[in-house]
């Protein structure tokens, strides 16, 4: 077996070791793989690598950014070898972008705050989309990805349109939005029609987005921690459960009650 040594430890070394697993001497798998195939892996190597940032795992970081660095080699091997582009192509691309949009870098462009680059960012961002796609009425929200995490994508669709002043006045607006759309969801509840309790829980979710914004929060991410402190929350009850010999299928809804509030005032 051939040992790893030197021979893969710089960039262009793991670029030549993509290329060996997809050429005919290489792996049959690898070989096999279209690039519709590389999507999902990307997806969760990106995720791995956001939990190792929250969790603060450094060597977990280290190894999950080289994951996600392998996948995209890999999509960019396939690329070339469908000689649509090259590993080349996208880092002039890419370089050439970040230069653009760092004008008080790369240019003459002045700024006296982090506000202004985001607003030049965008600016100039909305004129390279204006560019490539042309009549902009037409395809204000083409760029963001149909892939996105629901509440993400929603976040980032209301700004955009908020952009152009399709937006509430403030967060109490949103707010009396947000009593409307419960009152419609609990007549739909009354209703009992599927369709419409799922249209109707929909719109919540989008005024939630929407309330997030104004507050400054990423729902996204609030939902997220969230979800991360219902499961400690609720480890800490079985945990407890099982201290006294019980298991969660035993226990009644008062007893889990009561741990889950002392989970809470330890702040769990």
């Amino acid at each position: 077996m051939e040992k790893v040594g030197k021979k893969y430890k710089d960039f262009d070394n793991l670029v030549s070791l993509v290329k060996k697993l997809r050429s005919p001497a290489g792996c049959p798998w690898d070989r096999k793989q279209k690039s519709g195939d590389i999507g999902k892996y990307i997806l969760e190597e990106a995720y791995e690598v956001i939990d190792a940032l929250e969790a603060k795992n450094h060597p977990g970081v280290k190894e999950e950014l080289g994951d996600l660095l392998f996948q995209i080699l890999f999509l960019a091997e396939i690329y070339e070898g469908e000689k649509l582009f090259s590993l080349n192509d996208i880092i002039t691309a890419v370089t050439e972008k970040m230069v653009r949009r760092h004008p008080h870098v790369f240019g003459n462009k002045k700024v006296n705050s982090v506000r202004q680059v985001k607003d030049n960012w965008q600016k100039i961002k909305k004129a390279e989309r204006e560019k490539k796609e042309g009549d902009t009425k037409q395809n204000l929200f083409a760029h963001v990805p149909r892939s996105m995490p629901a509440l993400k994508r929603a976040q980032k669709i209301t700004a955009i349109a908020a952009d152009y002043g399709f937006d509430w006045s403030c967060a109490k607006d949103v707010q009396k939005k947000l009593q409307e759309e419960m009152r419609e969801f609990s007549a739909a509840l009354k209703n009992g029609k599927k369709n419409k309790i799922e249209e109707e829980l929909g719109d919540i979710l989008f005024t939630v987005v929407n309330l997030s914004r104004f507050a400054g929060v990423d729902a996204e991410t609030a939902l997220g921690k969230t979800t991360k402190k219902f499961l400690r929350r609720f480890s800490f009850v079985e945990k407890q459960l099982a201290a006294k010999g019980k298991s969660l299928k035993e226990a009644t809804l008062k007893e889990m009650d009561n741990i889950w509030d002392k989970g809470k005032q330890k702040e769990l």
